[in-house]
């Protein structure tokens, strides 16, 4: 049943190239919001000034247009909680911050970087656990003056409350987390800029998101920022807690969670590679989540009709690039004829491409589109599937010569040609029957009979029809490729 005040947001920094299990995280927050007629909230968050770049936000909005991402609010089209970059809101947290400050809900903390790892070590040594210890917990105003005093500088710290934190996860059920095992953390940098902890809650607080649905790596920080949500509610920032669910990582080889530096973990990847945004993301939404028990190749539209995050599995998933290909595959083949050709037209031109543009044949590729939309998994296969017919001369694989041209392919190549000759070249099926008698003659079934021949005519044991190649190829282009490979065994 939709629920139209369901506010989801997702909110990637802008780092690099965008990551397919970011993508995955984009994908359920937005069937989730679309399923429930709900507002889906695109914020970025930008506070790293030394990781974030220009060049990567332009990437982020293009990627997510790429994917067909519609957004409610957020950057180039605004919206009542405006500015949605986060470099643009740091009067809002430091006015939350010194809220927080002011209602003894967070305090300064002056401990350098060696004391605090002198205090770690030995509360490891001695079998304790070796988060903070709340040494600036409690500091007089004179202890304070007096470290001010020596010229130390502070960050804040959010005081965490001396209780168990239970929340109930949408994905894994519920959770309870001991007061030990969430200590006293930091919000602000000791140069007064924001940290993640503190921007990241504000923005949902202000921006009244209902459902927090990220990845499983963000758990264990959940807990932190329910008690900072409960008094950002005390202090009239926030109006509730969102609910939570922790989305199943993506695993990569060798069961390691897929991270940005594994080569198949680039969207821009699968752009250049030809995926098409619908087969891509129909494979990512079954990274944690089923359609159903007998189908996975299913139409956006129909994901968002059936997506429920309750169905999530809290299982990590593998990601699997064969799988992904097939069902790629499967999208292509779904495409009307019209819409395959002109899917296919950046593979067709340079720098895909190694035909010179005049040489392209508009009608050839018409054509032949349609035997090559069965075959291809990704739009990228296309090129050198019909090269041939593009090229002055087909390029030879020379594996693909060595293995084809066994035996006596000579007298095999020569007899093909006087059949084919002959032949009706409006008629894919008079060219086979002329490579079928043209084997018989010499004791061989069609498969051995056409090897050869393809060889000869497309430079590759495998690719499109044979015969209906040929038919497009036209006879006289055909005959001199044979007369070329007859040279080229003669020679």
């Amino acid at each position: 049943m939709a629920n139209a005040n369901i506010r989801v947001r997702f909110c990637p920094s802008p780092t690099g190239n965008p990551h397919v299990g970011l993508v995955r995280t984009a994908l359920f927050n937005w069937a989730f919001a679309r399923h429930n007629e709900g507002t889906f909230v695109f914020r970025i968050e930008d506070t790293d000034a030394a990781r974030d770049s220009e060049e990567s936000y332009q990437q982020l909005l293009d990627s997510m247009r790429w994917l067909g991402f519609t957004w409610d609010e957020g950057p180039e089209i605004g919206g009542p909680h405006a500015p949605y970059r986060q470099s643009q809101r740091m009067d809002i947290y430091k006015d939350v911050a010194d809220k927080l400050l002011a209602g003894g809900y967070a305090y300064p903390c002056y401990c350098t970087a060696e004391e605090l790892d002198e205090r770690r070590e030995a509360a490891r040594a001695a079998g304790r656990a070796s988060g903070y210890d709340g040494h600036c917990r409690d500091l007089t105003d004179e202890q304070k003056q007096a470290y001010e005093a020596e010229g130390r500088s502070h960050i804040v710290r959010f005081r965490m409350p001396d209780e168990a934190t239970t929340f109930t996860d949408l994905v894994r059920g519920e959770i309870t987390v001991q007061p030990e095992n969430v200590t006293d953390y930091g919000i602000v940098r000791a140069n007064g800029a924001p940290l993640y902890t503190l921007v990241n809650p504000v923005d949902d607080a202000l921006m009244e998101i209902t459902h927090v649905l990220r990845g499983e790596d963000l758990l264990s920080s959940t807990p932190r920022q329910i008690a900072l949500y409960k008094a950002l509610i005390e202090l009239g920032v926030a109006k509730e807690i969102p609910q939570f669910g922790h989305l199943p990582y993506v695993m990569g080889e060798g069961n390691k969670k897929l991270s940005k530096r594994d080569p198949q973990a680039s969207l821009n990847l699968y752009r250049e590679r030809g995926f098409l945004p619908e087969g891509l993301l129909n494979y990512l939404s079954l990274l944690g989540w089923s359609f159903s028990a007998d189908q996975d190749v299913f139409s956006i539209e129909d994901m968002v009709a059936k997506f429920d995050i309750a169905d999530v599995n809290a299982n990590p998933a593998r990601f699997d690039l064969k799988k992904a290909e097939s069902i790629n595959g499967d999208h292509i083949r779904m495409l009307d004829v019209k819409a395959f050709t002109e899917a296919c037209e950046p593979w067709l031109q340079a720098p895909h491409a190694d035909w010179a543009p005049e040489d392209f044949d508009r009608a050839a590729w018409e054509a032949i589109a349609p035997h090559a939309q069965t075959r291809i998994t990704v739009l990228s296969d296309i090129t050198a599937n019909v090269d041939f017919l593009f090229l002055p001369e087909p390029v030879f694989d020379q594996p693909s010569w060595d293995k084809a041209m066994k035996g006596e392919p000579a007298a095999l190549l020569t007899t093909a040609r006087e059949k084919l000759v002959d032949a009706d070249w409006s008629d894919p099926e008079s060219l086979k029957n002329a490579v079928l008698t043209a084997g018989e003659a010499h004791g061989l079934k069609l498969g051995k009979a056409q090897a050869p021949v393809r060889v000869a005519v497309t430079g590759r044991t495998v690719g499109l029809p044979l015969f209906e190649s040929l038919e497009i190829l036209g006879k006289e282009r055909t005959l001199t490729r044979i007369d070329a490979a007859l040279a080229k065994l003669a020679a």
